[in-house]
């Protein structure tokens, strides 16, 4: 009897929870991205440093293959209540072994990009985001150039009418990273996970009338003195690509990169400060009662206080100098474009503060946090740009033009786009006698891409053209051509530190990817 009774509760039990369990929709989505890419990577072809003579840039190794998956994973119980998982697999590269491709292809490659939830306020129209998740600050003609990234936040929405509505957000980047192994601490790790907090606060008031959008935002932020720090103390970034690595994009020079061939680094002299302020502000506007006609405007401003000081050698002399670790600046963009049956032609540009003559009073190019400007392929757009990190270009201390004819399509399910851009640079001349080279400041290896600090007497021309052949309903292969030619001033570079000269070269890059969505 006791067995019966027994069965009969466990199978209340399972009964019980597949009831409950039914409640639940499960809903999944996601994307397979297969890349092959063949080009050059470098815009410096040869470098000469004292007394090693020429060294050429290594290309012998110019083909890549590459694939990631992403896999979502929604539940949800309503329409108020819901929860997502984003899984990601890779970025895997062909052969690779710390990224799971080499032969065996066992690598621990799985990561959760997003995990949060989806709730409404009851009773109100107020909606609720908490958890990891994909942030991106408003913006228009050319996506963000202050951050759009994968963070833990809370997000509040609430729409007052159809027209207007108001969204306030708090988001968390960084927190207890800081070991507190630092030579400011005489190496005491009781001072572990010490004023290394990141904190940021943004308003954004979205207002959409008949023709006409605007999105005014605001958004404050606090850093402790310890956020940026590494475990030794000399080096003030220590995160990666991925998380933004703000000491590339919210001070004046990467504190603790290479400045000679010496090894000499950019110090840092601390901060009495125990947390320095940060702002940002934009304005972007789409002007759409005139259509086929568009037109998008952005405007942006950013600060973020000194906290410290900083020292670098002059030139040649091995002269100190020391100057603040503040930086501000602003940024405009645009884009106009007429859509046609055919294609859609269409003009774009932006213009961004530079330094000026001076390392002394901090910089006067734009913070940001992750910068993601996507005007051209070579910038980072869409599945094209997963070959070259998935993020797109801080537009600090450049300007540029540009002319496009996008979604051209002669044949069905045949699509293609193509490019024609100009950068230059806002920054001073007198900028580059504190440097190494033209990568002193924005390494490809640890910026967001590859664009070099530019001059006003330096530029580039980029040409690209992407097609796009529907294989199937959910499966897309996409091809590009891009070609970058070399306008940097041999001249002004000339003034650099070390090395004393280098060969700059064109860049050139041919992709293919296959992208299977669901």
């Amino acid at each position: 009897m006791k067995r019966i009774c027994t069965l009969i509760l466990a199978a209340g039990l399972v009964f019980g929870a597949a009831t409950g369990a039914s409640a639940i929709d499960f809903k999944a989505k996601g994307q397979w991205l297969v890349g092959f890419s063949a080009g050059s990577d470098s815009l410096i072809s040869k470098t000469r440093t004292g007394n090693n003579g020429k060294v050429k840039a290594d290309t012998n190794d110019q083909f890549a293959a590459q694939q990631r998956v992403r896999l979502q994973l929604d539940a949800v119980a309503s329409e108020a209540l819901s929860g997502t998982v984003f899984f990601e697999m890779g970025d895997q590269t062909w052969g690779n072994n710390a990224s799971g491709g080499a032969l065996g292809a066992d690598g621990r490659v799985v990561e959760v990009k997003n995990a949060y939830i989806d709730w409404a306020i009851p009773q109100t129209d107020a909606k609720v985001r908490m958890g990891i998740q994909g942030l991106a600050m408003p913006s228009v003609a050319g996506g963000s150039a202050v951050m759009d990234t994968d963070v833990a936040a809370v997000v509040t929405s609430y729409k007052f009418n159809e027209n207007v509505s108001l969204t306030a957000l708090w988001a968390r980047p960084f927190n207890d990273n800081f070991d507190g192994n630092d030579a400011r601490y005489n190496g005491n790790t009781r001072d572990q996970n010490y004023l290394d907090n990141m904190d940021l606060f943004a308003l954004t008031l979205p207002v959409k009338l008949d023709g006409f959008g605007i999105t005014p935002w605001v958004m404050y932020g606090m850093m402790g003195k310890n956020t940026t720090t590494s475990s030794d103390g000399t080096q003030y970034n220590n995160h990666s690509v991925r998380d933004g690595n703000p000491g590339f994009t919210l001070f004046p020079y990467p504190v603790g990169a290479s400045i000679n061939s010496d090894g000499d680094t950019v110090g840092y002299g601390g901060t009495s400060k125990a947390y320095g302020s940060m702002f940002w502000a934009g304005l972007p506007m789409t002007l759409t009662m005139f259509d086929p006609l568009n037109v998008e405007l952005d405007i942006n401003y950013g600060y973020v206080e000194s906290m410290g000081r900083y020292s670098v050698q002059k030139g040649q002399s091995n002269e100190t100098v020391r100057g603040s670790m503040g930086r501000q600046g602003w940024l405009a963009k645009a884009l106009v474009e007429y859509k046609m049956d055919w294609a859609t032609p269409g003009l774009f540009g932006w213009y961004a503060s530079g330094d000026d003559n001076s390392v002394k009073n901090g910089s006067e190019r734009m913070p940001s946090i992750v910068p993601c400007g996507n005007f051209t392929s070579f910038m980072g757009d869409g599945n094209m740009g997963w070959l070259r990190q998935d993020y797109g270009i801080d537009y600090a201390g450049t300007w540029g033009i540009g002319a496009q004819l996008k979604d051209m399509s002669f044949l069905e399910d045949l699509k293609h786009t193509f490019r024609i851009a100009y950068w230059g640079g806002t920054n001073s001349t007198s900028m580059v006698k504190y440097m190494a080279n033209a990568y002193s400041w924005n390494d490809a290896a640890t910026t967001q891409a590859t664009i070099p600090y530019l001059t006003t007497n330096d530029g580039l021309v980029e040409f690209n053209l992407v097609n796009s052949y529907k294989i199937y309903q959910n499966l897309e292969m996409n091809l590009e051509l891009d070609y970058l030619v070399n306008c940097m001033d041999n001249s002004t570079w000339k003034k650099a530190q070390n090395p004393s000269s280098f060969s700059k070269q064109d860049m050139f890059q041919a992709k293919v990817v296959f992208a299977y969505s669901f």
